[in-house]
């Protein structure tokens, strides 16, 4: 499959108490919804997007703290808000039962949407998600002990820091542009200050609330997980389908945590096939209702 790399935009603004967050849609069809994990962006999605549309009406953001969104000092961007973010945008959308795909903490997010503020899924795709606790890399923890220490670093220092970190998720090398994506949002002052913001804010806390209630998920769950995944093995992917009642799992060769970088086609195949089963089992239930 030939994947299209292009310019990204998000060309909408929803204001989320006072703060901006940025957003895109594209397509026509059944509504689904991609959200991005850490420390990443809706920039993940550059060449899932294309795809999907031609069955879908896509939606992506910027999570708040994250990529082209608001990015302010003393902001929470934990775990803990975004699912507000979330619902909040679900009703700006009007969507009441979108496809839903979330990526490492996008599937947090999801999960923690689902599962505390209620809202539903027609399906739900979680790629590598933080589900479990414990987490945290090295880095993790120790930015959460000296974020302003972080803070204070020289810039070319911070910027090798990350370039390090965003390569540990990867399997494949990325090209200079690739890299380049991801390092954008979280360089210069605000952007470095924002990146271990969104760090020290990680608690176990966000996924101990809801890891015990994964057998009350309400739709279709399907799985897909970077056989070559560092940051979270895929040991622990296995336990958590073992906690959702008749999801599937499936693990991805040749791919770390950033599973839309290192298998972006696989993705498409996933989801898309995915939803058109659903979809399918949905039309036959509706067909053989008693009048």
């Amino acid at each position: 499959m030939k994947l299209v790399d292009r310019a990204w935009s998000l060309d909408n603004t929803f204001d989320f108490r006072g703060q901006k967050v940025r957003f895109g849609v594209l397509g026509e069809g059944a509504p689904l919804v991609l959200l991005h994990g850490t420390p990443f962006s809706s920039v993940v999605w550059r060449r899932i997007v294309p795809h999907l549309t031609r069955h879908h009406r896509v939606y992506y953001f910027d999570l708040l703290g994250y990529g082209q969104s608001d990015k302010k000092s003393g902001q929470d961007v934990s775990l803990a808000v975004q699912n507000q973010v979330f619902t909040a945008l679900l009703d700006h959308w009007d969507l009441d039962l979108p496809h839903v795909v979330g990526h490492d903490f996008g599937g947090t997010t999801a999960l923690r949407t689902h599962l505390l503020d209620g809202r539903d899924y027609r399906s739900l795709t979680l790629i590598d998600p933080v589900a479990l606790s414990p987490h945290g890399s090295a880095l993790v923890q120790t930015a959460r002990r000296h974020e302003e220490a972080l803070n204070e670093l020289p810039g070319y220092i911070h910027e090798a820091i990350l370039r390090a970190y965003i390569a540990g998720a990867v399997h494949r090398r990325l090209s200079d542009q690739e890299m380049n994506r991801y390092l954008e949002p979280w360089l210069g002052d605000q952007g470095q200050a924002a990146f271990y913001r969104q760090i020290a804010q990680m608690d176990d806390r966000h996924t101990d609330e809801i890891q015990n209630r994964y057998s009350d998920i309400r739709c279709p769950v399907t799985i897909l997980w970077g056989e070559q995944d560092s940051w979270i093995p895929v040991a622990r992917g296995q336990t958590l389908a073992s906690r959702i009642s008749g999801a599937n799992f499936q693990v991805v060769p040749e791919a770390s945590h950033l599973v839309p970088e290192d298998a972006p086609e696989a993705v498409v195949a996933t989801v898309l096939d995915f939803v058109a089963r659903v979809a399918g089992r949905d039309s036959v239930r509706a067909a053989t209702r008693p009048c």
